[in-house]
């Protein structure tokens, strides 16, 4: 599988946290946030930089800045839960949303809403908490790439192996980063052990 699993102990005991029954909604969010925050210093780490000048207090010195834009793309809704964590990293990135619902019986994706920003060849960042059966990232990807997008990455919180499976097999140039790849899907498409559905925890609905 093509993934890279973020290892870090503060990642992995906030996960933990996460990952219990009994934590709150605000405690979850809390987490989520500081989560991908630590995440998106791997996400981000190879990007291309470019010189420029800088005047310190002392002297002229060479500095640098990104050479591409940034375009965070969440899933709607779970993944506006990673959203804070990345702009908090990366606050001039630009911000576009993908809207997927999926069948119950199917476990199908359909898109119901899109809008992305008109930068030019930015890296575009796709995030959402759970890649289960990868149909909906897979979805998303393919939404963005028809729209003229290229340089994608996928970041997300924990993943199945069925669904890194259908995730590189759709976008084998995607790379796609994790907090943690856990053991299997079960019967209704969850995540093992998981931590349930990302979105009603954290928003509070069920």
């Amino acid at each position: 599988m093509q993934i890279t699993v973020v290892e870090h102990p503060l990642i992995k005991h906030k996960l933990s946290k996460m990952r219990d029954v009994q934590t709150t909604s605000r405690d979850f969010r809390e987490w989520l946030d500081e989560i991908a925050m630590l995440m998106t210093y791997e996400v981000t780490r190879d990007l291309e930089l470019d010189a420029v000048p800088v005047t310190t207090p002392i002297c002229e010195t060479t500095g640098y800045k990104l050479h591409n834009n940034i375009v965070v793309v969440p899933i709607l809704r779970a993944g506006l839960g990673l959203l804070s964590g990345v702009l908090r990293m990366i606050p001039n990135a630009h911000v576009g949303h993908i809207g997927l619902y999926r069948d119950e019986e199917t476990l199908e994706p359909h898109e119901y809403y899109c809008k992305i920003p008109p930068d030019k060849d930015p890296i575009t960042i796709v995030v959402d908490p759970m890649l289960a059966t990868g149909g909906s990232a897979a979805a998303a990807i393919t939404m963005l790439k028809a729209r003229g997008l290229q340089n994608i990455r996928f970041m997300c919180l924990v993943a199945a192996p069925e669904g890194v499976e259908v995730l590189n097999k759709a976008h084998p140039d995607v790379k796609v980063y994790t907090a943690a790849l856990d053991e299997k899907l079960n019967e209704h498409g969850y995540i093992v052990p998981g931590l349930g559905d990302a979105g009603d925890r954290i928003f509070g609905t069920k």
